[in-house]
């Protein structure tokens, strides 16, 4: 038998119906992935990096899985492809964006993959959605818990319900 590992993810759309791009990309994780065992509300947010776009809808989800990280991000390509995700200018519009912000409480720093995310303690889009479901995960790196990342975030942007969620595919 595999070992369960557990991942947390964070998933963004600006473009098309933003929704159904976050409930698809929830079941094709499941489908492709593991077991969605939490997620978060969704938040709508301005964009960061690039203003001149739509809103995001962002949240965050706990998954079980047997794969291991790069297995994970290969799975996590495919379906930003299902999903029409084109590559364009750096922090651009897009269909569907997930990325893994942690595994286990693993540290690694390939040319592919990087866990945790690097800018999670920059991003209130990722901060907010986090400490609603995970306010006590201590960064394994940072060594703080979440909810303080959140309280010493200087991310000045605005992150405001959209939906409570409380719904695993």
């Amino acid at each position: 038998m595999k070992m369960k590992n557990r991942a947390i993810l964070s998933l963004g759309s600006n473009l098309g119906d933003r929704l159904m791009n976050l409930h698809t990309a929830m079941k094709l994780l499941t489908a492709n992935a593991g077991e969605l065992t939490i997620n978060s509300s969704i938040y709508e947010t301005e964009p960061w990096g690039l203003k001149e776009q739509p809103d995001f809808l962002n949240m965050v989800v706990g998954i079980e899985t047997e794969l291991s990280p790069q297995q994970l991000l290969s799975e996590i390509k495919y379906i930003e492809d299902e999903l029409l995700r084109e590559k364009s200018i750096r922090w651009g519009s897009r269909s569907i964006d997930i990325d893994i912000l942690f595994f286990n409480d693993l540290v690694i720093n390939s040319d592919i993959l990087t866990i945790p995310h690097p800018e999670i303690a920059n991003r209130r889009f990722v901060l907010v959605p986090l400490a609603e479901i995970f306010p006590d995960l201590i960064h394994p790196v940072l060594k703080k818990p979440v909810n303080s990342l959140l309280v010493n975030c200087s991310d000045p942007s605005e992150v405001k319900l959209f939906e409570q969620q409380k719904i695993i595919v």
